[in-house]
């Protein structure tokens, strides 16, 4: 994507959305007047999505709000490719020199900023691959991590040969690799953290666990989805998938109740004020009985659907101090 054919007057609005599509959602503003010129591709190799951008200096900042009406919680990694720029989130401010990698968590408010046309490339995974807490990824969050620092310099030389050559690989070589840099990455989160690191056994459960995940939310349209069409799929017993969850403090049928109930929380927010009827989103991500659906919305919740929607529609944006 390239703002090098938009009129002038429509860069910014075409670099936004064309970030909230491949992206989040995030308000982007040039630090100067005049043509707004960036780029960027993207790739998906298995989990991991790869997203190289260089553009003219800008401030950007996710907001809760856009959080709310989003579909996608990431941890993103990014490598400063050029010129400088800090990652703001948690309290912390990391200055990114060219060559370092920084953490930073889609589901939370942050900012980015460039005082100069800069370059990036994220690495974008689904939260649960890294296997954290909620309290380790915010150890790790806007900390830069120098390239001359050890692991640190060999993680970050894999990314960079893995964006360079994304578009080459077929899609097995591209799942394994994405694979490779979840181990990678989650070596070294555990080096930041000073916690010992997973084994063998340990990364094989949380692929597979990671897989189940991405299966899960692929299919929440299917009202028939359950523990065992789930374990079917995956060549697993049911009383072993049930241990995969129970790791996680959690059951099959209520990770994918809590996967129905967030989905249908995005949308109802995203189409606030759209007309579509809160019975049509439920359907839609699998509650077959409206009653139902507002029970357990309710008890997630604390409100209605209906009531979510009309805050959604009402709310102010909290901005960039939210």
């Amino acid at each position: 994507m390239t703002t090098a054919s938009v009129p002038v007057g429509q860069q910014v609005t075409y670099w936004q959305e064309a970030m909230t599509r491949t992206c989040v959602p995030m308000h982007i503003s040039p630090t100067v007047d005049g043509p707004f010129r960036a780029w960027s591709t993207t790739h998906q190799l298995g989990c991991l999505q790869i997203t190289t951008v260089e553009a003219d200096a800008v401030h950007a900042h996710r907001t809760r709000r856009q959080i709310a009406q989003g579909n996608r919680d990431t941890i993103n990694i990014s490598l400063q490719k050029g010129s400088s720029g800090l990652v703001v989130q948690d309290g912390r401010e990391a200055l990114m020199a060219p060559g370092d990698l920084t953490f930073y968590d889609t589901t939370r408010p942050y900012s980015l900023r460039f005082a100069e046309p800069y370059g990036l490339q994220v690495f974008a995974l689904p939260r649960q691959a890294l296997g954290l807490s909620e309290e380790e990824v915010r150890r790790l969050t806007a900390v830069a991590m120098r390239p001359d620092e050890g692991l640190a310099a060999l993680v970050a030389s894999f990314l960079v040969r893995l964006a360079s050559d994304a578009a080459d690989y077929l899609p097995q070589t591209g799942d394994v690799l994405a694979r490779n840099a979840v181990d990678l990455l989650t070596t070294l989160a555990a080096e930041r953290l000073g916690r010992g690191l997973a084994t063998g056994d340990d990364s094989a459960t949380t692929a597979l666990r990671l897989r189940v995940h991405a299966f899960i939310d692929r299919h929440l349209s299917d009202p028939d989805l359950s523990p065992g069409t789930v374990a079917a799929a995956h060549h697993v017993s049911v009383r072993y998938l049930h241990y995969l969850f129970q790791e996680q403090g959690t059951t099959v049928s209520r990770w994918i109740r809590h996967r129905r109930l967030e989905a249908c929380r995005r949308e109802l927010a995203r189409r606030a004020t759209g007309g579509v009827a809160v019975a049509a989103v439920a359907q839609r991500f699998g509650f077959t009985s409206p009653a139902h659906f507002s029970r357990v919305f309710r008890a997630a919740y604390g409100m209605s659907p209906r009531e979510w929607r009309a805050v959604a529609a009402g709310a102010p944006d909290p901005g960039q101090a939210d």
